[in-house]
């Protein structure tokens, strides 16, 4: 049996320049892979089946068995598979799990069934079942332009240490366009701040919280009936800031204090909080486990 490992991902940018004519935004967003995941299993079987230890998972709504349909056309073979999904990432949290567990699959099927795609086919494959799938074939740390599809590796930031707090707020499918919807011209930027993050990347300097901006924050706190009493709890909890991760509605603080962020965790868990402290990850970490590309 063959495991891979599906990392998170946060958001340390996201910036929106414009809306485009296609319909999509035109985005700048610096994401980071971080070492909370999910973990594929494969082995050969019959057509494409899929387990899954959560039991609000529904294959319909994955991305997974599209990743594997595709690879099955492509390589014009009767190949089948068994994954065994085992979830460790919320759905619908805004940590980007389905889109990681796709390119799991991807690198999965790829070694399992030895089709020998380099790692650039794969990334075509990526693009054509979403915008930030890509990304995930090697991790670390990167930048998004385009609509998201756009992925070019940045320096890795230096190991830092989070803390997400996954609230028990309403999440529903399609909340990321709601959220786009929401935005207004106003809050749209010229992508300087993603050009700040990536020049302390460059030069090696310290991140700190005034270098992280999510411009969802403008509207999050409106969508979602009692993320900014999660905050405020965060805050008391001793986050020294607090930032919505991707579409949310998971917040997070980063601290390069592992004890802190374990103390953080632990008060926001006696408070009730699902909470987790969690490591970045350099593309070379836990991505090279498993199915080789």
């Amino acid at each position: 049996m063959l495991t891979v490992p599906a990392p998170a991902k946060i958001n340390l940018t996201l910036e929106v320049l414009k809306k485009r004519d296609d319909g999509y935004h035109e985005i700048a967003s610096v994401i980071q892979a971080i070492d909370l995941c999910d973990m594929l299993s494969f082995e050969a079987g019959s057509g494409v089946e899929i387990v899954c230890d959560d039991p609000a998972w529904q294959a319909k709504e994955s991305l997974i068995p599209k990743a594997a349909s595709l690879l099955r056309e492509h390589c014009a073979a009767a190949k089948g598979v068994k994954i065994t999904l085992s979830k460790r990432i919320p759905l619908l949290s805004g940590l980007a799990g389905d889109s990681s567990c796709a390119a799991a699959t991807l690198k999965g099927l790829n070694s399992l069934w030895e089709l020998s795609y380099t790692r650039g086919q794969l990334a075509e494959f990526a693009a054509g079942l979403g915008s930030d799938i890509a990304f995930f074939l090697s991790g670390g740390t990167a930048l998004l332009q385009g609509r998201g599809e756009i992925v070019s590796p940045l320096p890795t930031l230096p190991e830092m240490w989070l803390v997400l707090l996954m609230p028990q707020v309403e999440r529903t499918i399609g909340k990321t366009g709601k959220l786009y919807s929401s935005l207004q011209a106003r809050f749209f930027t010229e992508g300087e701040k993603t050009e700040d993050l990536i020049k302390k990347l460059t030069c090696g300097q310290n991140i700190g919280h005034e270098s992280l901006f999510n411009v969802f924050e403008k509207v999050a706190y409106h969508v979602y009936d009692g993320l900014d009493k999660c905050r405020s709890d965060f805050i008391s909890a001793g986050a020294a800031g607090v930032h919505l991760a991707g579409s949310g509605p998971t917040l997070y603080t980063l601290t390069a204090d592992k004890s802190e962020a374990h103390r953080i965790r632990g008060r926001l868990t006696a408070m009730g909080y699902h909470a987790e402290a969690v490591k970045t990850l350099g593309s070379n970490d836990v991505l090279k486990a498993g199915a080789a590309v």
